[in-house]
Formats: C-alpha cells, structure tokens, sequence
C-alpha cells in the first residue's frame, strides 16, 4: 500500500511557482498575437469597407437603369408601333430640359403611387447636379394640365455627370455629348449609349450602358 501512497502524492502536487510564470508568459504572448492579428485585419477590411460600399450602390444601379431601359424596349402590344425611346421636354426641378424618354407598361418600384397604380407610364431620365440621376414620371392615364410638372424620383445622389455617347458610321469613333443633340434636319438622333459618372469624396466610377435597339432619329 506504501507505494500507492508515493504515487497519489506525485500525482497530486500542483505546479511551481516558475511553472505557473511561465505558463502565464506564453499565454499572454498568445493572446497579443491573437489581438494584434484581430485589429490588423480590422483596419484592412475597414479601408476596404467604403470601397466595396460604393461599388456595390454603383453595380445596384447600374443593373436597375439597365433594366428600365430594357423594359421600355420589349414589344408594348397596342403601343408597339411607337419608337420604345424618344426625346421628351420636361419640367424639372431647374427649369425645362429635354431628356432621353421611354414608356413602361407596368411602372417599376421606384415609383411610389399614393392608390391604385396606373399602366402607360411615361418616364424620362435625367441629371440634375443637386440631386444626382432622377427619374421623371407620370401614367398617360392620369389627369393633369399640360403645364404640370411629372413626379420624380432620385435613382442615386452619387451620380455627377450623364453623358450621350453617339457612334460615328463614317468611320470607328465615338462622340460624347453632355445633351442629346439634333441632326441636320432638326430631329432629336437618340445616343447609341449613356455614360453615367458616379463620385463620392475620393471614390469615382464610370458606366456604359448600350442604349436597347429601336432607336434612330426621332423627330419631336
């Protein structure tokens, strides 16, 4: 029985004090490594952070304009016959301006109706510099005087600049208008793209976006 004695008492005896410094020692250098690595990765993802923000709202709506210009190009039954894109005169916050118009059947949630939503929507797209890209709009089916302004909603404060990108069919260049332009004639000629510029504080992006076919010269 002595013997189980001796090895009951080995087996119990706790660590020394050097042991239990040294334990200590590592376990604090572990954990400073563990934080040290924690907040390094935080600055790294929080630089990144307003980066990937920003492209994120400018991939958002980018897809959602590209999608309103798709929309209005599908065939629009009793209305199928009308150019899907055309160039309209409307009131804006600034004053009168003629922008790129198109037609959507079913409007689209960007368009917030106090009853019943209404079919035939016209819209026009805009830039107006305080706001940023707008969208105007109004149902055909409403009444209205003709003087009254649409309603209009802002796609994006980020937006600084729509420009009008006409391809030349002389040769291989493109042009760059800050307003749609007019042919010889005096017809409004639709841009074959839209360059929308979006900037915010040090961050700046630019998008195409390729205008659907049924365009050409619209005379209004």
């Amino acid at each position: 029985m002595r013997p189980t004695r001796n090895i009951c008492r080995g087996a119990a005896r706790g660590f020394t004090l050097i042991e239990l410094l040294l334990a200590m020692a590592i376990l604090s250098m572990l954990v400073t490594a563990l934080f040290t690595f924690v907040f390094s990765m935080g600055e790294i993802w929080g630089r990144g952070g307003e980066k990937r923000l920003f492209s994120q709202h400018v991939n958002a709506v980018t897809r959602h304009v590209e999608s309103l210009l798709r929309r209005a190009a599908w065939p629009r039954g009793g209305i199928g016959a009308e150019e899907p894109f055309n160039v309209r005169e409307v009131r804006t916050g600034s004053g009168n301006a003629n922008l790129l118009g198109f037609e959507m059947l079913d409007g689209d949630r960007l368009m917030r109706w106090p009853e019943e939503a209404l079919p035939e929507v016209e819209c026009s797209l805009g830039w107006e510099r305080d706001r940023g890209l707008v969208l105007y709009w109004r149902s055909r089916l409403e009444k209205f005087e003709k003087n009254d302004p649409p309603r209009a909603v802002v796609i994006s404060p980020l937006v600084t600049g729509l420009t009008y990108a006409y391809h030349d069919d002389h040769g291989d260049s493109w042009r760059k208008e800050e307003t749609l332009r007019r042919g010889n004639a005096g017809e409004w000629v639709l841009p074959d793209r839209l360059i929308i510029t979006f900037k915010q504080d040090k961050f700046e992006e630019q998008r195409e976006l390729t205008l659907p076919p049924g365009g050409g010269g619209v005379a209004f």
